[in-house]
């Protein structure tokens, strides 16, 4: 099994995990994220959640709402709030297709995962649709599923 290339110029540092679990994943893309200085020390600490967060176009920007970033802890009283609304940098005509696939065909944007691009901290935004209960029903299902073919693939290398 190869294993996968890592881009050194890359840093992880949250994920929401509940987003594939809720939601049909359609598109990506990758947005630059408007911070103050205390933000982008708190988020290099990894003290950032991203469950409840999604985003909404007013005006002809992108903004991140429901994002928290836990105030910096050496931080004075210039330290930001931890749930404020954070502008999403994105091209005019990507917001433009956005907004219309958000407007006409009632879809969501969620942010995947928040990360490090050498200095800068960007976001996968997905163009998502919600999943209905059997649609997670069937997902855990298969991951089921392909767990017990790894788990018995295994044991049978363990055998021989």
């Amino acid at each position: 099994m190869k294993k996968p290339k890592t881009n050194p110029d890359l840093r992880v540092i949250a994920r929401n995990k509940r987003a594939s679990h809720d939601y049909h994943i359609l598109d990506r893309f990758e947005a630059g994220l408007v911070l103050q200085g205390t933000e982008v020390k708190s988020i290099r600490m990894g003290r950032v959640n991203l469950k409840d967060a999604y985003a909404r176009i007013k005006d002809g920007e992108i903004w991140l709402t429901g994002m928290h970033v836990t105030p910096y802890e050496h931080g004075n009283i210039w330290n930001h709030t931890s749930l404020r609304e954070r502008k999403l940098l994105l091209h005019r005509r990507e917001i433009r297709r956005l907004r219309i696939k958000v407007e006409q065909r009632g879809l969501t944007l969620v942010p995947l995962d928040i990360y490090f691009r050498r200095h800068l901290v960007k976001v996968t935004l997905a163009l998502v649709q919600g999943k209905r209960e059997y649609d997670k029903r069937a997902t855990i299902q298969q991951q089921e599923q392909k767990r017990e073919i790894a788990r018995m693939l295994k044991e049978k290398q363990r055998r021989y």
